[in-house]
């Protein structure tokens, strides 16, 4: 589910300089006007409603993922609810589904398919890699890659693949990117409930992501 702030200089006296009464009165000047412009934008803003602004810094704050995953219970086959707009999945307009497969090396074998509104079948293979998360054992972040593994050092290779949020028994869950940009609900059964989609895209919600834009994916 996208793996993101004077120095001091000396001068000989200046006989053309201004004088000291002529700086005063810069200053004095200044500072009237620097007061009568933090008195007016006092009362723009006590005077302008609430808007979106009041929640940046819900939507300013970091993605957090689940810790631990246990990817041996997360491999099989996830079928996807919802989604947020992607090139991607442009064409598809039908059934989504992901399948994972756990390998020895600790990677995660990815393998998307989905039936294109023409009725064909669209498939890609690739490959997941867990990535550390320093003081969290096991966290639900990876790093994804579709491209061929001889392509792997190209800057934009790997997609970030963050778990948001899953249940206890790996029925349901939320993936996405650290940008907000993307989203999945995923579940393990072909067609989830109403109440259940409802209730995990208002979670999205809280996180920052622009769930009215959530695409419903094709049964």
């Amino acid at each position: 589910m996208r793996n993101s702030l004077p120095s001091a200089a000396t001068h000989a006296p200046n006989p053309s300089a201004p004088s000291a009464g002529t700086l005063a009165a810069a200053f004095a000047l200044g500072g009237a006007l620097t007061l009568l412009t933090l008195h007016g934008a006092r009362a723009l803003r006590a005077a302008a409603p609430a808007g979106p602004a009041d929640g940046a810094p819900l939507m300013r704050a970091p993605l957090q993922v689940v810790a631990p995953v246990d990817l041996r219970r997360y491999a099989g086959l996830w079928h996807e609810q919802a989604r947020l707009p992607n090139r991607f999945e442009k064409s598809c307009g039908g059934p989504v589904t992901a399948h994972y497969t756990l390998l020895p090396t600790g990677e995660v074998q990815v393998r998307n398919r989905c039936v294109r509104e023409d009725g064909r079948i669209a498939e890609a293979t690739g490959i997941a890699q867990p990535v550390r998360v320093p003081g969290m054992p096991g966290a639900g972040r990876l790093k994804v890659r579709f491209l061929p593994s001889w392509l792997s050092w190209l800057p934009n290779a790997w997609g970030d693949y963050w778990i948001l949020k899953l249940d206890r028994d790996y029925q349901v869950a939320l993936v996405g990117t650290p940008d907000r940009q993307y989203l999945w609900l995923l579940s393990r059964t072909p067609q989830l409930d109403e109440a259940t989609i409802s209730t995990e895209l208002e979670y999205a919600r809280t996180l920052g992501f622009d769930v009215d834009r959530m695409v419903r994916s094709g049964h």
